[in-house]
């Protein structure tokens, strides 16, 4: 068939997500795997698996997949409950060569009909809560058919019902066919739809390798991160690969992360900026639910210096030390550096890191025909065969970010005459008057440890106004307040919100441009009433 490949071709050139249970049980299938949850499609299965088992069940449910009528080359969206399962499906559906396509559990219903409709009447795989939030779409002319993971409702199949299916041999498509699909967060509007083949997802695995390389003994690693991010599928494939016992937490909630860690004892976690400033507070926790970590890993975002120095001091491991790497979906990993705990206090936050040998390469280009520098920032471009290849039905969209082979990210900065990258904002965000918000929430976070959270945003007279967040929701000390900000005379009064009342993105970033318009808003209303 057309665009498909043999088993035997592909091992070395492609990452397929189908297989990658399989090889990895191969190596060593009684390798663990530990949730803080248990599994929507496999109720019985508990809360520890084997890689040996992990194999078998995608196995099994590629063929309830097949049986149900999924088949190589069509889209099927996954539209569930947050579960560890969401992996296992979509891995599942790649075995047998159809194109996952994974759509956040925080979408609301309008916007998953949209994206149902961009996709051209794609499979849905869904379970009963969340096919009932989606009672006003209309499934019928939006999707081929629907399919549930167990329960039953008119007008869906049960994949619980197909147990027992027949199995089928795994399907190798092309390696530059889509193989996956996720989502951007959609802070400007709609996500756009993210698409990567094999060849792109292999690629990314290289900057991780790095910080593994590092490793002198096996460590057990514990993952958060969101389920239908691409982050999450090639942090599995490099634990399964390397034989590493797994921690899947979906319980971010800080005292449930602490119980979780000190009944297992990570010694590497792999999170979102967000998560380890979530737990910031745990670092003073008597019980030490860090003390065992001696690596610490964040992607993709910038993460404040603050939380990396209270991380490395909460560890009791030898010489602990903090990776961060800076990307985005359509890029992947980009850019990366590590952080120690002696020389952490000398950090710039803005600084992301160096480009990793054989990996993506970066550049910062003009906004204004000024050579790109500290005052006069530019666009940062990546270039590298880890680019995510096409914005799924919008290519326009998509070659308008690509200027002669680079990936134009959105970003704003500039390097360093070491190399290094500054990020400082990103262009959308970037306010009149500031050199950079991110900046200046790294200085103040650094003064003010009763601040969970600070997010400078956009206010109704054009002016900077810091959003914050305090430990408890405890009232604000404003004498502090003025005395940590003196610097930055710019800054409107600070108002200050419940941190569950952040509008976030599924990767658990602030959005920006949401808070800024919500608090308009409320301004003008006030203003008004």
């Amino acid at each position: 068939m057309k665009g498909f490949l043999s088993r035997s071709s592909v091992r070395k050139r492609g990452l397929y997500l189908g297989i990658v249970p399989e090889t990895a049980a191969a190596r060593n299938g009684s390798t663990p795997l530990t949730f803080d949850h248990d599994l929507d499609i496999l109720p019985d299965a508990g809360r520890r698996l084997t890689v040996a088992e992990l194999a078998g069940h995608v196995d099994d449910l590629a063929g309830r997949l097949w049986a149900a009528g999924v088949r190589p080359g069509e889209h099927i969206a996954i539209h569930k409950t947050a579960n560890f399962d969401v992996w296992v499906l979509a891995t599942a559906a790649e075995r047998i060569g159809a194109v996952p396509v994974m759509l956040s559990p925080a979408l609301d219903g309008a916007t998953v009909g949209a994206l149902l409709g961009r996709l051209g009447r794609p499979h849905l795989l869904t379970d009963t809560h969340k096919l009932d939030a989606l009672a006003d779409v209309p499934l019928a002319d939006r999707t081929t058919r629907v399919i549930i993971v167990a329960g039953s409702r008119p007008g869906a199949g049960s994949l619980a019902d197909l147990a027992g299916s027949p199995r089928v041999a795994p399907v190798f498509r092309g390696l530059d066919e889509p193989a996956m699909i996720t989502h951007t967060s959609g802070t400007t509007g709609l996500p756009k739809l993210v698409v990567h083949t094999p060849r792109t997802m292999r690629m990314r695995l290289r900057p991780q390798r790095w910080l593994l390389a590092l490793m002198r003994r096996q460590e057990t690693v514990a993952i958060h991160i969101s389920f239908v991010h691409s982050r999450m599928f090639a942090a599995m494939a490099l634990a399964l690969f390397k034989a590493m016992p797994v921690l899947l937490v979906n319980k971010p909630g800080p005292n449930d992360v602490a119980e979780f860690f000190l009944e297992h004892r990570p010694g590497l976690i792999e999170a979102l900026p967000n998560s380890f400033m979530e737990w910031e507070g745990l670092t003073d926790d008597p019980r030490k639910p860090f003390a065992s970590v001696r690596y610490f890993s964040s992607t993709f975002d910038a993460i404040h210096p603050r939380t990396i120095s209270r991380l490395l001091e909460s560890s009791e491991r030898r010489a602990p030390l903090f990776f961060q790497i800076y990307g985005q979906s359509e890029v992947g990993p980009a850019v990366g550096r590590p952080y120690f705990p002696k020389s952490i206090h000398r950090a710039d936050g803005r600084c992301v890191g160096y480009p990793l040998p054989g990996c993506a390469k970066v550049r910062v280009v003009s906004r204004d025909g000024k050579r790109p520098s500290e005052t006069s920032p530019g666009f940062i471009e990546v270039r590298w065969a880890g680019l995510a290849k096409a914005y799924f039905a919008e290519q326009e969209r998509y070659d308008a970010n690509m200027h002669d082979g680079w990936w134009r990210t959105g970003d704003v900065g500039y390097r360093t005459k070491f190399g290094c990258l500054h990020m400082l904002d990103r262009e959308v965000d970037m306010i009149t008057g500031v050199r950079s918000s991110l900046e200046i929430e790294d200085v103040v976070l650094s003064k003010l440890a009763e601040l969970s959270e600070l997010v400078l945003v956009l206010g109704p007279k054009s002016e900077p106004i810091p959003v914050i967040c305090t430990n408890e929701d405890q009232p604000l000390d404003r004498a502090r307040w003025r005395s940590a900000v003196a610097q930055f005379p710019q800054l409107a009064d600070p108002i200050q919100i419940p941190q569950a009342e952040l509008p976030r993105t599924a990767t658990l970033k602030v959005q920006r441009i949401e808070l800024s318009r919500r608090l308009r808003e409320q301004i003008e209303t006030l203003g008004t009433g």
